[in-house]
């Protein structure tokens, strides 16, 4: 990542243990305004790299070079992971508590592969070479390279490398959603994670009839907006002016009116140029909710909220208001939905495969962060640092998961990589807190595909059982390679390794994976079939036995056979088909269901994704 802040509390080795395992080879490698005492028993290693980006940019002078962190996105990823316990963390009062990784007593080791100098996949796929040679068990990487076939993808190469040694790598899906065929880090042999939405709001309105309104806000100052007139009236609410604004500025809250032809990053902006003592937005644009910040004494409001209030408003003589700010709500219903930016499948690495895996907290997400630049901004130029901040990306729900892979490998030590994501796949959530479907917010009133959410909400709990997961061998994925039509040299520069060799037989494309997809073309009439084999190992407590339930995707018909699947003992494996035939239609252009392995007594369900869509979306 972009490096690490040593000095943040998350990175303290307070209830560490003082035995780090005998199989850690790393140091901490000393650079500019980094010394190696300040690695500890929590932050075992840290490393920088950037010879790439020395060749490629010959007469540069690297501004920060060690693996200390200038832009904070490295620091808020490795304690979102595994930063240890820190009290009373938050950001300006908004989520205040006890801050912690996901694996609060994992170790951490940072490699610096990002500079502000820019970007090179070689130091990318040196950093990830070395965190294998120095023996860590998971690599989380928060980044990806675009466009890019997977002998040419840093990530993949080095991933396959991590893979055989049986280091998960989890990845970000990227944030160039809602568009469909945008994801990154789609490789077969690693976790892609996209994001979600959090349970909880901050900030809210209450009007002078009593009623209290939770709304959004991030303005991060203790400022007192109590007894306010509250001002709307059509000339002032549309909030475009900054001269009628200025005009009212020091006389209350300005209610800014929900116009189509006025974005409300528009009104925030003019709010903020007119510095108006209080306001209220009305938007539920997840673009505003999910990444944006306010400047003023301000909250957002939904449109559905807003009819009471600008009812109270014009009804009453004098009407007034307070803004109440670091609050935190949590149990705000629903959640989590698909972020609207994290980006979606298929993958162009491999469409065969659904991507991304499984979803994960991204939005607004707390976590350390780097206290020598601003995370927050009062009207137009006071601007403020802090040592905790929200950030919202595929970047901060990657590292969520991460922390999961750990744990499950601390519980699991004899699981392969594949396995683990098997374990995080079947076990994942693909309800929300009302027990309905996830939503979208990339596309408002539609439940999300898992083109954009995977298999669902990660759920580490039931990740720690499974019941069954899908395993494969490095063999298998190169059998994969050999089925696309990859180059003997091609391989050869993923594997890295000439004991691997294409089977005598045509190999398949079908690899052992927890989801299935289907891509059909627009262009033929006829209907699409499609056969799967899939090969289950019993990881549960002894014998066993799962029956399927199958969930259609609209316009297939699913056929699974066997339909119960009886295991006599613990890893013990079991084989099934399952042929999808789809039959064009006209009104679905994504159709999805799953496949639920429901195990003795409902005890364990194991559950994979189906994706029928148009080949023409990649």
């Amino acid at each position: 990542d972009s490096g690490v802040w040593p000095e943040s509390e998350s990175f303290k080795d307070d209830g560490m243990s003082r035995n780090i395992p005998y199989k850690w080879k790393g140091t901490c490698e000393p650079g500019q305004d980094f010394n190696a005492s300040m690695c500890n028993f929590k932050l075992i290693g840290a490393r920088y790299f950037n010879k790439g980006v020395k060749a490629a940019n010959p007469n540069i002078t690297i501004r920060m070079n060690s693996a200390r962190d200038t832009e904070g996105h490295g620091s808020h990823t490795s304690s979102t992971v595994a930063g240890n316990y820190v009290n009373g963390a938050s950001f300006f009062g908004y989520a205040k508590g006890v801050a912690r990784g996901i694996a609060p007593r994992a170790r951490l080791a940072m490699y610096k592969v990002l500079w502000d100098e820019g970007r090179q996949g070689s130091d990318v796929l040196a950093g990830m070479d070395q965190a294998i040679a120095d023996g860590v068990d998971v690599i989380s990487i928060s980044m990806g390279f675009d466009s890019v076939p997977l002998y040419e993808d840093p990530v993949a190469i080095a991933a396959f490398a991590a893979m055989e040694k049986g280091v998960l790598v989890s990845s970000s899906a990227g944030n160039e959603g809602p568009t469909l065929g945008t994801l990154h880090n789609g490789i077969p042999w690693v976790l892609t994670v996209a994001a979600g939405t959090i349970d909880r709001t901050f900030g809210s309105l209450t009007l002078g009839n009593g009623e209290t309104i939770v709304g959004w806000t991030l303005f991060a100052a203790n400022s007192i907006v109590e007894n306010y007139p509250l001002i709307y009236n059509k000339t002032v609410s549309a909030c475009d002016s900054v001269k009628l604004l200025t005009q009212v500025a020091a006389k209350g809250i300005v209610i800014c009116d929900a116009l189509d032809s006025v974005s409300v990053l528009t009104q925030i902006d003019s709010i903020t140029a007119a510095s108006v003592d209080g306001a209220v937005f009305i938007s539920e644009d997840p673009e505003l909710i999910e990444t944006g910040r306010l400047f003023t004494p301000s909250i957002v409001i939904s449109p559905s909220d807003a009819k009471s209030v600008i009812k109270y408003a014009k009804s009453v003589q004098i009407p007034f208001a307070s803004i109440k700010f670091q609050q935190t709500f949590v149990g705000i219903k629903p959640a989590p939905a698909a972020a609207y930016y994290t980006s979606r499948g298929p993958s162009a690495s491999y469409l065969g495969i659904l991507k991304p895996d499984v979803m994960a907290p991204g939005s607004n997400v707390l976590a350390a962060f780097v206290p020598n630049k601003p995370s927050a901004r009062i009207g137009t130029n006071v601007f403020l640092s802090s040592d905790y901040n929200f950030l919202s990306g595929t970047s901060m729900a990657c590292p969520h998961a991460s922390g999961v892979a750990a744990l499950l490998k601390a519980a699991h030590p004899d699981w392969s990589a594949a396995a683990i994501r098997s374990a995080l796949v079947t076990t994942a959530n693909p309800l929300d807190n009302t027990q309905n479907p996830i939503r979208d917010n990339g596309n408002p009133l539609q439940y999300a595909s898992p083109l954009a959410m995977g298999a669902g909400e990660i759920d580490p709990n039931r990740a720690l059982d499974p019941g069954l997961i899908y395993d494969a061998t490095p063999q298998d994925y190169v059998n994969l390679l050999c089925a696309l039509g990859y180059t003997h040299n091609q391989i050869l520069t993923i594997t890295r390794s000439k004991s691997y060799n294409c089977p005598a037989n045509k190999p398949s494309s079908d690899l052992n994976y927890p989801s299935f997809i289907v891509l059909y073309s627009n262009k033929t009439k006829s209907a699409t079939v499609r056969e799967f084999r899939r090969t289950v190992t019993n990881v549960g407590d002894g014998a066993a036995t799962y029956k399927v339930k199958v969930t259609q995707p609209k316009g297939s018909v699913v056929k699974v056979s066997p339909e119960t699947l009886a295991f006599g003992y613990k890893n013990e494996k079991q084989s099934y088909s399952v042929i999808i035939k789809y039959t064009r239609n006209k009104k679905e252009n994504i159709s999805f269901g799953d496949i639920v392995w429901v195990g003795d007594g409902d005890a364990r369900t194991v559950r994979s994704p189906i994706v029928v869509a148009p080949s023409e979306i990649a």
